[in-house]
């Protein structure tokens, strides 16, 4: 009686997937467009370790989903095929967001495994070690999701040659670093601009060829994902969302991917802003319900809704937790000047930006 589920499904040959690691967020393509001047820019400050000199620092910034990471893992991954003389070392703060973890990454990293019962001062030492033998590039990506980072003074003072980068998506971010730390890093600073909608196209594109057989994605198609990407300001839906055109079409076990896949699609981005909500801390989790039930509100009122649901964050704290939920595209933030409370500052939900806003 169930031998008829699976009868109108696509075999394996007749696929319309010719490679679906390419819609992964991890893959790196063999090459980056339209990010040329970003990556130049990012490699000379890299340069003198390969003359045994320090290298420059760097502070990356722009939006989420516009090729920051997947650029500088194309940098890391040349540096690898080039030489062994200097190590590449990138952590993501948003995952490892404790100097301890931080650190313990960089053990793993090294392929040093006797950490266990180890405190954070044995460990870094055993890292600085380690990497004081060769040069080496860091990239904390992410690294507004960190509270302290205390840790990269350590490294500015013990670690010999090395470049620092540092990936944020909102530049201000560095106006706050402690000032021992600023003074020692002076970063050069290289911004990652939104991509326009014939870049975006393009990214698009270049996916498909990777990921698709060629000739199953229709024109129409392409163009209603990209438009929609384009009006989100990342890339990453935009890859999102081929990937469910794909799984939608060969769902009705269609050897092409049309205009009303691509529509579906567009209507499944829901899932993508919910996975991205699932990755935050539990105590932003909780921020951010608060938002959605009191959408508007002043940030006082609503930290003191905070506390009333048992919050027990202090409001500077709370603060730095609403920001790090703007800088993540989660609310915005507007201010309100000479009140008759005084200054103040208004919460909303992100709202979806149309075409029409640009």
């Amino acid at each position: 009686m169930l031998m008829g589920l699976f009868k109108d499904m696509l075999s394996s040959e007749q696929s319309i997937f010719k490679n679906e690691d390419a819609l992964n967020f991890e893959f790196i393509p063999k090459l980056i467009p339209y990010r040329d001047n970003q990556q130049f820019k990012i490699a000379n400050c890299i340069k003198p370790l390969f003359q045994q000199r320090d290298g420059k620092h760097v502070l990356v910034h722009g939006s989420p989903g516009v090729g920051k990471t997947v650029a500088i893992k194309h940098i890391f991954r040349e540096l690898e095929e080039q030489t062994e003389e200097i190590v590449p070392i990138y952590i993501n703060c948003w995952q490892k967001n404790t100097s301890f973890k931080i650190i313990l990454d960089m053990c793993e990293q090294l392929g040093y495994k006797f950490t266990q019962n180890k405190r954070k001062e044995e460990l870094f030492s055993v890292v600085k070690q380690m990497l004081n033998k060769r040069a080496v590039v860091f990239c904390f990506d992410e690294i507004d999701k960190l509270e302290e980072v205390d840790f990269i003074y350590s490294i500015l003072e013990e670690i010999h040659k090395k470049t620092i980068i540092l990936v944020t998506n909102f530049k201000t971010w560095f106006a706050e670093v402690d000032p021992r730390i600023k003074s020692r890093l002076i970063p050069e600073t290289v911004e990652f601009y939104a991509y326009n909608l014939n870049e975006v196209t393009g990214i698009l594109k270049q996916r498909i060829s990777y990921a698709f057989v060629e000739g199953s994605f229709e024109e129409d198609a392409v163009l209603a994902i990209a438009r929609k990407a384009f009006e989100q300001e990342d890339v990453r839906k935009g890859i999102f969302m081929l990937k469910e055109a794909g799984m939608i079409a060969e769902e009705q076990s269609s050897k092409k991917i049309t205009a009303e896949h691509a529509k579906k699609a567009v209507d499944k981005l829901i899932d993508f802003n919910v996975k991205n909500s699932s990755d935050l801390q539990d105590e932003s989790k909780f921020i951010l319900g608060i938002i959605k039930q009191n959408e508007g509100k002043k940030i006082g009122d609503l930290f003191k809704i905070y506390q009333d649901n048992k919050g027990l964050m202090t409001y500077k704290t709370f603060q730095r937790h609403v920001q790090k939920l703007e800088n993540s595209n989660f609310v915005v933030l507007t201010k309100i000047e000479g009140g008759s409370q005084g200054n103040t500052t208004l919460i909303h939900l992100k709202k979806e930006k149309k075409l029409t806003d640009f």
